[in-house]
This record gives C-alpha cells, sequence and structure tokens, in this order.
C-alpha cells in the first residue's frame, strides 16, 4: 500500500535537500506523535549518511513500539538531473512495528514551480504488512499529513550554510 505527499516548500532546493539529511529535522516533523532514539555508538550522525542506522522507536514519546534499522540511500534522477532523492528502503525489526514486512520510502527534492525560493517535495512510502496492511494504512497516512504539515511549518526556517555542503 502507499502513502503519498506532494508539497511545495518555502525554502531552497539545497535547503531541503540539507534538511531532510538531518535525523534532527526527521525528529523534529515525527513528534510528538513519533519519538527516535539512536541505537548506534554515539547517537545520531549530524547529517544521514548512505548506510543502515537502527533506532528504536516511541508512540507519542512513551509508548515502546519497537525498533527499525533506517537504511539510507542517495540518489539522482539520470532523465532529470535537478531531482535529488533520498531512499529509505529499510526494515522494522522488533516489537509492534515488525508486522511491517516491507518498507521503502522515496523523497525526491527538485526546484519548485513558484519560482526561485521554493521546492517541490514529493513523499511515497510504500509498506506492506500482509493482512493487517488496510488496518496500518489510515495511522500511517495520518502520520504522513502531519510530516507534511510539519515540514511546511518549518522549511522557511531552513538555511543552507554555503560551502559546508556538498551537492549529491
Amino acid at each position: 500500500m502507499r502513502v503519498l505527499l506532494k508539497l511545495t516548500l518555502n525554502c531552497s532546493p539545497d535547503a531541503a535537500w540539507r534538511a531532510i539529511r538531518s535525523p534532527a529535522v526527521l525528529a523534529e516533523v515525527s513528534s510528538p506523535l513519533m519519538e527516535l532514539d539512536s541505537l548506534q555508538r554515539g547517537g545520531f550522525p549530524t547529517i544521514w549518511s548512505e548506510g543502515e542506522h537502527p533506532v528504536y522507536l516511541y508512540g507519542f514519546g512513551m509508548l515502546p513500539m519497537g525498533t527499525q534499522t533506517i537504511d539510507i540511500g542517495f540518489r539522482r534522477v539520470p532523465d532529470f538531473p535537478r531531482v535529488r532523492m533520498l531512499r529509505d528502503s529499510g526494515q522494522p525489526t522488533s516489537g509492534i512495528l515488525s508486522l511491517i514486512t516491507e518498507w521503502d520510502h522515496k523523497i525526491a527534492i527538485s526546484d519548485g514551480m513558484d519560482g526561485p525560493g521554493t521546492c517541490l517535495y514529493r513523499d511515497q512510502l510504500t509498506f506492506s504488512a500482509g493482512v493487517a496492511t488496510p488496518l496500518l494504512w489510515p495511522t500511517l497516512w495520518m502520520m504522513w499529513q502531519w510530516r507534511g504539515r510539519q515540514l511546511k511549518r518549518l522549511a522557511p526556517t531552513w538555511s543552507l550554510d554555503l560551502g559546508a555542503d556538498k551537492p549529491l
């Protein structure tokens, strides 16, 4: 089953790209519905690197949900060089989350249609939890709508650290 978001954010594509690669931004847009604790030595990195990042998730900051591996990959779309993509192909590994047997989360950032200083943010989650899939879809849809509202609220505050960021 799929959950989709398509938003115009009031920030540059470079600022949005930096933000979606930040574990701190993920935590901020997910809160208070979902809280994440890093299970990596030293905690979350400043910027996601490609590879696996184990986390423990809590619903509403207190309800233990289980562990999940966030498995990050980055890519460009060959026919559309101005589109940058982040893909999380991780998997829930314990707790109630382990009902989910397929998890493919893709975020694409590109130039906005509303002129300079905007970007197009597209977000697609494809997941499966067997017979529980239709029961989980409304919860995940609600979480994605919340994330979308938070992204729109926060995007104008994102800025790019010139010289610190390498384009993908």
